[in-house]
């Protein structure tokens, strides 16, 4: 990747283009961000580098996080978190990075952890279909295994004799959420530069308060061509009025 930064999620509003046109965007309060270590190949193998987000007391550290910060010179910092830039040697330890490393129009690949739902049946986290209500299903009922209400179960589970288990990765009931998620391709729409805020348009995992990751998309835009460029050379796959062997050009 070519640049990143972390961040904390502020919230979602919408903002208005120049047209008058609504855009409904996430803001986040990207860095500012200390440069606290950095990895090279001699030493660690790869390349890498170390950012630290949002400073707190000492006490609420660990020791072993005390003594990497105090030997990098840094503040107490509560989030580290690695990143695998491009060129990792324009940064130097104690460098800050904010908000304006990322200009409006960019698109961003951005990483949190998704809003926990608790304990979440197989209707609710895996969209699965509800059984009838009449003809002896019962009143609702989300237990798996009870006598009567069967009609928002997950139904039959298919294996018999043989195997006689269930399979591992079967979609049940469970806990939902609190998983890392990531959504790629998103418009940057403003940079605050003196806030150190950015407005994403679209919603980014996590809730009101949780620490997200901005890095420059993976995804590759595609180039587009002139007028001629849908134009094909191959005659097979012209149209049937440019093409006579076409059967569409012979019914003619």
């Amino acid at each position: 990747m070519k640049k990143a930064i972390i961040g904390k999620k502020v919230g979602m509003t919408q903002i208005f283009d120049e047209t008058g046109k609504v855009i409904p965007v996430t803001v986040i309060e990207a860095g500012p961000c200390t440069v606290v270590a950095k990895m090279s190949k001699e030493k660690e193998g790869y390349e890498a580098v170390q950012f630290g987000y949002e400073e707190v007391t000492e006490k609420k550290l660990t020791k072993p996080e005390q003594g990497h910060l105090k030997k990098a010179g840094v503040g107490m910092l509560k989030h580290l978190k690695e990143f695998r830039l491009e060129d990792c040697a324009k940064f130097e330890v104690g460098d800050v990075v904010k908000a304006d490393l990322f200009a409006e129009g960019e698109k961003v690949d951005v990483t949190g952890i998704s809003k926990g739902h608790g304990y979440a049946g197989v209707i609710k986290r895996h969209g699965a279909h509800r059984l009838k209500e009449t003809h002896g299903s019962g009143p609702v009922a989300r237990q798996i295994g009870s006598p009567g209400p069967v009609h928002r179960h997950a139904g039959s589970m298919g294996p018999s004799a043989d195997p006689s288990r269930i399979l591992p990765g079967k979609k049940q009931a469970g806990h939902m959420g609190v998983e890392q998620v990531t959504v790629e391709n998103l418009d940057i729409v403003k940079v605050d530069p003196e806030l150190n805020l950015i407005a994403i348009r679209g919603a980014v995992p996590g809730p009101k308060g949780g620490i997200v990751y901005i890095k420059n998309t993976v995804k590759v835009t595609p180039v587009k061509k002139g007028e001629a460029g849908a134009v094909t050379l191959n005659p097979q796959k012209q149209s049937g009025r440019g093409n006579p062997q076409k059967a569409s050009a012979r019914t003619r």
